[in-house]
């Protein structure tokens, strides 16, 4: 990459962010849809900066043990301080460490971007998790770098127990859904709460990503056979179910549906549908009816025309630049390439790019 490195440096010029590095990251046989996503989530600088601030605050040692946690830590870290502006990084370790995890990603075959994604956060609070509860076995009160890994807590008196442990990985991309049902003969609103680290939509032909959040929310009535067990009738009733967003998060990821199983084929099926994402974003299916504002930061795009092959790609915006990340090769894009990546709005078409995974911060700097 050293001519398209320093391609790079000279396309940006005197703009090139202070203390910005921009690293392609080398591929070890179709781990496209890993790369694609850790240079989404190395962009996500909240997420960045606690990774980086637990690498600095926890002492790993060349002979403790490796988890996925203190391998990306690593790998952030080695980006963060290349003397280069530029270049390739290896993500050996990271991506070996992976495959010892999961045997899902063991092979050569084509994974899924989005799996990884799941798998991974999910893994990292495993990990956080375990660390606060090995601390407190230790000493019995938090260690200093551990209070700054996971955020100041309440301890509660007379031993109740303490709330579940709410780690950077929460605060960055956890947000609430709740789940109403009404029941249509006594009224009675039941609501279940549920945790999300990302929205998957269902998609449609030539719709958006407002349309496909309204769908999701969307009315249901439960009747004939689906009818709802009302604890007030204390019988099956005739219902309404709706699902809204009570707490969005900081960090909103929304993977859209793109692989569908179609039952006549007896396999899946790329959907190939034109959805507009904007870079700006207003969430209004939320609880409170307050418009929550987002601003587009990164795509995960999927190449190809099916789910068993292809490639993964991502789009990244960097202060106030949209880069493309393909593996080893950064390159520059304008802020207008960004809407190549909806899809396409007829069947078969030569593009095959498109949209996948889409990364978005709040826009309310004093969300707490």
């Amino acid at each position: 990459m050293g001519a398209a490195g320093s391609k790079l440096e000279k396309a940006l010029g005197d703009q090139f962010p202070e203390g910005e590095r921009y690293f392609g990251l080398e591929n070890f046989g179709n781990t496209c849809y890993c790369n694609s996503v850790l240079q989404a989530l190395y962009f996500c600088v909240p997420f960045r900066e606690q990774l980086l601030e637990y690498y600095s605050s926890h002492e790993i040692g060349a002979d403790a043990e490796d988890n996925l946690l203190t391998c990306l830590a690593d790998l952030f870290t080695q980006i963060n301080l290349q003397k280069k502006k530029t270049g390739v990084i290896a993500p050996k370790r990271f991506v070996q460490r992976l495959k010892k995890q999961n045997e899902l990603f063991r092979s050569y075959m084509h994974q899924d971007a989005h799996e990884f994604l799941n798998f991974l956060l999910n893994e990292l609070v495993d990990i956080l998790e375990k660390e606060d509860q090995a601390a407190k076995k230790e000493g019995g009160t938090s260690s200093p770098s551990e209070k700054i890994v996971n955020g100041p807590k309440n301890p509660q008196a007379n031993g109740v127990q303490n709330e579940p442990l709410v780690t950077w990985v929460h605060k960055n991309f956890q947000g609430i859904l709740t789940n109403e049902t009404r029941c249509l003969r006594c009224e009675t609103v039941t609501a279940r709460d549920e945790a999300f680290f990302d929205l998957s939509l269902d998609i449609e032909q030539n719709s958006s990503i407002t349309s496909c959040l309204k769908n999701f929310s969307s009315t249901e009535t439960l009747n004939a056979e689906d009818k709802f067990f009302c604890d007030k009738c204390r019988s099956l009733q005739e219902a309404q179910k709706r699902m809204k967003i009570k707490k969005p998060p900081h960090i909103l990821v929304i993977h859209l549906k793109r692989f569908k199983y179609i039952e006549q084929l007896g396999r899946y099926k790329k959907l190939s549908y034109r959805v507009v994402f904007p870079l700006e974003l207003k969430l209004s299916n939320t609880v409170e009816d307050a418009d929550s504002e987002y601003s587009l930061f990164a795509v995960v795009v999927h190449v190809g025309s099916g789910p068993n092959h292809g490639h993964y790609v991502s789009l990244v915006k960097s202060h106030n630049h949209w880069l493309f990340f393909d593996d080893e090769n950064v390159e520059m894009i304008d802020e207008s390439a960004v809407q190549t990546f909806f899809g396409s709005a007829q069947e078969y078409s030569s593009n095959t790019d498109h949209g996948y995974i889409l990364f978005y911060e709040s826009l309310c700097a004093n969300k707490s």
